[in-house]
C-alpha cells in the first residue's frame, strides 16, 4: 500500500521547510502534500518554491480550519494514490528517522485499529494520549489553574498504563498520526464544523462509533514545539474562544451534553474568559510599567 503526508501550513513557512527538509529522503513516503490554509504571509509563495519531487502544494482559497485542511489534503491523496495510508503532521514537529514511520504503520495493519500515534514530547512533557472528558469534567477545565489538576487526575492515564509497547487510549495527539484512507472514508473523513481544537476527540468518538481503536506507541518518540504556529496567528482570549466553540461542539454532538451539563458548559467558559481577561489585563499593565 502506497503512503502519502499530509502537512497543514498557515504563516507558518519555516517550520513547514524545515519538516520537508527532515523527510523529502524517505522511501516510504510516495507524496508529501502541504495544504497551505490560506495563509495571510508569503508562505505560499515561498513553498512553490521548494523543489522537491515528491511534493506538491495544494492551496485552500479560504481557511475553514484544520479539519477542512486535513479533508482536502487527504481526498486528493486518495485521487492520486487510490487506497492508502496517510500520515498527519503538524509543521512544527522533528521526526527522528524513517523507521519510526514504517513501525507506526505497521500497527495499522490491525483490523480493529483505527488510528496509531506516537509518543509526543511537549515542552519536556511526554503526551501518550488521554481520556475523553465527561461534560462535567470538561467544563470544570475551563477554570483556569482547576484544568491542570482536572487535566493530571482525570483525563491522563497513569504512567503505569504505557507499559507495554503500545497502549490503547481513548485519544492520541492530532500533532501526528497515521490512518488508512478506507478508515477515514468509513468514518465520511474528519468533522469540518469545528475550527481548531478537539479534532482528535471528535475523530476518536467517530472511530468508536465503527469499533476501531486508538493505539499510541509507547517507544516511538517524535518532538512538538507545541502551540508555536497557534500562538503565532491567535491572540490569548480568542485562542481560548475557538477552543471553547470546539469543546461545546464535541460535548453535545459526540458527548450528548444534558441540558444541565450545557449550562454548565456555558457558565464556566464565561467566568474563565472573565478570569483571564483580568489576568492578561494586569498583566499587560505591569509589562508597561
Amino acid at each position: 500500500m502506497k503512503n502519502g503526508m499530509i502537512i497543514v501550513n498557515y504563516n507558518d513557512y519555516s517550520s513547514t521547510k524545515e519538516l520537508i527538509n527532515n523527510i523529502q529522503s524517505y522511501q516510504i513516503l510516495d507524496k508529501i502534500v502541504v495544504v497551505d490554509n490560506h495563509s495571510t504571509d508569503d508562505s505560499l509563495k515561498q513553498l512553490k518554491k521548494l523543489k522537491v519531487p515528491n511534493l506538491k502544494i495544494l492551496e485552500v482559497k479560504e481557511n475553514k480550519g484544520y479539519a477542512y485542511a486535513i479533508n482536502y489534503g487527504s481526498k486528493y491523496l486518495i485521487k492520486e494514490l487510490g487506497t492508502c495510508n496517510l500520515i498527519i503532521s503538524n509543521p512544527d514537529v522533528m521526526i527522528s528517522k524513517e523507521e519510526d514511520i514504517k513501525e507506526l504503520l505497521s500497527l495499522l495493519k490491525d483490523k480493529k485499529v483505527g488510528m496509531v500515534g506516537p509518543t509526543i514530547l511537549e515542552h519536556e512533557t511526554l503526551n501518550r494520549g488521554w481520556k475523553n472528558p465527561s461534560p462535567c469534567l470538561d467544563a470544570l477545565m475551563n477554570l483556569p489553574y482547576i484544568h491542570r489538576f482536572i487535566r493530571k487526575k482525570c483525563i491522563k492515564y497513569k504512567e503505569d498504563y504505557y507499559q507495554k509497547e503500545t497502549s490503547q487510549v481513548d485519544v492520541i495527539s492530532g500533532c501526528f498520526f497515521c490512518i488508512s484512507s478506507e478508515t477515514l472514508e468509513k468514518i465520511d473523513f474528519l468533522d469540518e464544523n469545528t475550527f481548531l481544537y478537539y479534532e482528535e476527540n471528535i475523530l476518536s468518538k467517530r472511530l468508536q462509533q465503527i469499533g476501531l481503536s486508538c493505539i499510541v506507541s509507547n517507544h516511538i518518540l517524535i518532538i512538538h514545539n507545541h502551540s508555536v504556529t497557534i500562538d503565532k496567528n491567535l491572540n490569548k482570549l480568542k485562542k481560548y474562544k475557538v477552543q471553547k466553540e470546539s469543546q461545546y461542539y464535541f460535548q453535545t454532538t459526540y458527548q450528548h451534553a444534558s441540558g444541565i451539563e450545557r449550562a454548565l458548559l456555558k457558565g464556566t467558559r464565561a467566568l474563565g474568559k472573565s478570569i483571564l481577561s483580568v489576568y492578561y489585563y494586569l498583566l499587560d499593565r505591569k509589562h508597561k510599567k
